[in-house]
């Protein structure tokens, strides 16, 4: 029975894996969830899955903005992602009220829907996965726009045009659900046979669901690093449920099947390498001279994981080639001359499997926790071991020995005169295309990298990387009241709540 469950599950699951759609997505306001006729464990692959695709697909901009990617060489300018005058049209997928793509709260309502399920069956492991789910969707929402409706959100009982939560409410609000969510995992005595089949992320596994919870909850108190300087509350009960955090060699990913067939493929593989015949699908994005620079000049042989090399380089003894953000385009060369951005170590091919959180920006978030004095430990140590653990996730061959080198050199612990910009430096290049959000939350919170170079563009007229996105449109549209309410918003003065000067 148990293997009917699964091959069930998963057959479902693998004929929608490439598509953009949310699998429930059947509200017309996606504040008002309604309650179709399903079982959560049909719910729950898809939760998780739209949440890593979302995670790994949907966050190029970011990428650009903070370092990572350049223009291919075959495209023109692309506004305003180059010239940072971020409109109300910009990134409407990350939002709702979207045809054709599964936004954050398309997301969030088929959680929220599950966890109501799951308590109207009596089955609470759905209850508090929806609460982890709904505290990554919820964080990524807040960093990027700041006010978002929480409270009112996804409520069958509330208004269809929610009010609008104060960030660091929000933030507050899914520290609780964290800790709710481990309360339950630690209460349930045996995951149910469907549930653990459902579960593409850790098979039931209630200690696994644990580690996720708390090492979110360390994230979100990580965001918040210039705001709240003693988090002690919210460590120690971290600290008490006793399952710790992600360890190395221990990453969060999908047990969904992919394939090199159609709508098969593994999603970031497809939106940023080729499609299940092989051929290329994105030439607009390369890898930026900055990032491979950063690489090359400090004998750091990770860009040849993270990164593939050009497929027509000029010169094949020299296949890597980045590009300039915003630089004009150039007749002289060509997308195909300019090294992609998910290489080998990151996925070998669609086949591969896709991750929810990583190890090693774990370990990173722990290391950063200890040099703070937040969580005890050897800070220098822990630092070392995530810059070894981004080796290990590439699979480079020697892994701890080119670990060891860069750490002798220019990673070096002991000369460092900022060991937090230090932590943070090796962070962002341990993550890109793995995991472009989280360095623009970085960049912004503590302004490291500091060197990351403006968009080449002409007339800038002074724009800087955006601190934020602007509301979408639908939401004047369908929600004005509340939205207007907000006030003037300038991504280019207005900040999170957790971005101070």
């Amino acid at each position: 029975m148990k293997h009917k469950i699964v091959l069930a599950i998963l057959a479902v699951t693998l004929t929608l894996s490439s598509c953009s759609d949310s699998f429930f997505d059947i509200n017309t306001n996606p504040n008002r969830p309604t309650k179709p006729a399903v079982l959560p464990q049909y719910l729950l692959p898809m939760v998780i899955k739209q949440t890593a695709y979302r995670m790994g697909t949907q966050y190029s901009w970011a990428g650009f903005w903070t370092g990572y990617y350049g223009r291919g060489a075959d495209f023109g300018n692309s506004l305003p992602l180059e010239n940072y005058q971020i409109t109300t049209s910009f990134q409407l997928t990350q939002w709702a009220n979207f045809a054709n793509s599964s936004t954050w709260f398309d997301v969030l309502n088929d959680a929220t829907l599950m966890a109501s399920l799951g308590e109207e069956s009596q089955e609470p492991f759905y209850v508090a996965v929806a609460k982890v789910m709904r505290s990554i969707g919820f964080m990524y929402l807040v960093d990027m726009y700041n006010n978002v409706p929480y409270s009112e959100a996804l409520n069958v009982n509330s208004s269809m045009a929610p009010a609008y939560d104060k960030g660091p409410d929000v933030y507050k609000g899914l520290l609780i659900e964290l800790e709710e969510a481990r309360a339950i995992f630690k209460t349930i005595q045996e995951v149910s046979v469907s549930a653990a089949a459902a579960d593409v992320l850790f098979q039931g596994d209630l200690v696994k669901w644990r580690k996720l919870a708390n090492t979110q909850s360390l994230k979100l108190l990580i965001h918040q690093s210039e705001v709240v300087n003693n988090p002690s509350a919210d460590l120690a009960k971290i600290t008490a449920d006793g399952s710790g955090f992600i360890t190395a060699g221990n990453s969060a990913t999908l047990s969904i099947p992919f394939s090199n067939n159609v709508d098969q493929v593994n999603p970031v593989y497809f939106e940023y390498v080729a499609n299940q015949s092989g051929i290329a699908t994105d030439g607009f994005t390369r890898v930026s001279n900055y990032l491979l620079n950063r690489y090359i000049d400090n004998n750091d042989i990770r860009y040849q994981y993270l990164f593939l090399p050009a497929l027509n380089p000029f010169d094949p003894s020299k296949p890597w080639m980045g590009a300039d953000f915003g630089a004009p385009p150039n007749s002289d060369l060509q997308s195909s001359r300019q090294s992609v951005v998910v290489g080998t170590g990151i996925l070998k091919d669609g086949a591969e499997p896709l991750w929810l959180f990583t190890s090693m920006e774990s370990l990173f978030l722990q290391a950063e926790a200890i040099q703070r004095g937040w969580l005890e430990g050897d800070a220098k140590l822990a630092y070392e071991n995530a810059v070894k653990e981004s080796f290990k996730w590439l699979e480079i061959p020697a892994a701890e020995t080119e670990a060891n080198q860069v750490l002798a050199g220019y990673a070096n612990w002991n000369v460092a005169s900022n060991k937090l910009e230090l932590i943070i430096n090796q962070k962002y290049l341990s993550l890109p295309s793995i995991n472009n959000f989280e360095a623009y939350v970085d960049y912004r919170r503590l302004g490291f990298p500091k060197d990351v170079p403006l968009s080449k563009i002409p007339n800038l007229n002074g724009n800087k990387v955006p601190l934020r996105l602007m509301y979408p449109q639908t939401e004047y549209n369908y929600n004005n009241t509340n939205v207007v309410a907000e006030g003037e918003i300038d991504p280019q003065k207005s900040r999170i709540f957790w971005d101070v000067e």
